[in-house]
């Protein structure tokens, strides 16, 4: 039974760093993440629910957490079909010898580097599923607290309970970009069970398209300028 290559080996160093090293700097470098389009969300969320004080029926609001929550609840329910496939697939190993060894490029891979390079694949969409299933319940939180913000104009704490429903809603999305950060990764790491150098190629592709959507889109430019 062969292990994996030195070329496995690094293309799997690459992935990790390139994961590792892109959410660390979007998600902890204040100065960087300041610039992103998840900056400028979560400012036009605090926007939106410190008008809820302003209105008297709050129909809208509860609509737009409703949304909010079928997406991430959308994407939580993919992660466990695809789990599910993963699985069935982890027990096959000569599906993939069958499979891609008749691909032209394609390594063709002995069980014990199939089963490595499932097992990342389901350590990749577990994580999409915990990330995006938080991320639902703390949108399910948000709208309790919604729900709970006085109609009187008068009491004080009317602004506090809108700012703390603003805080959930951008905790919620920061998980929500989490979980889904980890579908793009897990389409990088999709590409290994080809060749090492695919994984190397999907990773630098996925981290592009990442910052391209979060730093230099034109959707990212338009929220920033309200």
């Amino acid at each position: 039974m062969h292990s994996l290559s030195f070329l496995d080996w690094l293309a799997l160093a690459l992935f990790a760093a390139s994961w590792a090293g892109y959410a660390a700097l979007v998600d902890r470098h204040p100065a960087l993440r300041a610039r992103s389009v998840i900056a400028a969300m979560d400012e036009h969320r605090r926007r939106w629910l410190r008008t809820t004080v302003t209105r008297d029926n709050r129909i809208m609001d509860t609509n737009i957490i409703g949304n909010l929550m079928n997406s991430t609840s959308f994407l939580a329910n993919t992660a466990i079909f695809i789990l599910g496939g993963l699985v069935a697939m982890m027990g096959s190993p000569d599906l993939g010898t069958k499979v891609f060894g008749a691909l032209p490029f394609a390594a063709v891979p002995d069980p014990a580097a199939w089963e490595m390079k499932i097992a990342l694949l389901l350590l990749i969409f577990v994580r999409a599923f915990f990330e995006l299933t938080w991320a639902l319940r703390q949108f399910n939180y948000c709208s309790i607290v919604i729900g709970g913000i006085s109609q009187d104009t008068q009491d004080p704490a009317q602004g506090d309970h809108a700012e703390m429903a603003a805080k959930v809603a951008n905790r919620a999305a920061r998980h929500f970009n989490t979980g889904l950060r980890a579908y793009y990764f897990g389409l990088a790491a999709l590409a290994w069970i080809l060749h090492p150098l695919a994984l190397v190629l999907a990773t630098l592709l996925v981290v592009r398209e990442l910052y391209r959507r979060e730093f230099r889109s034109v959707v990212r430019d338009a929220l920033q300028e309200g």
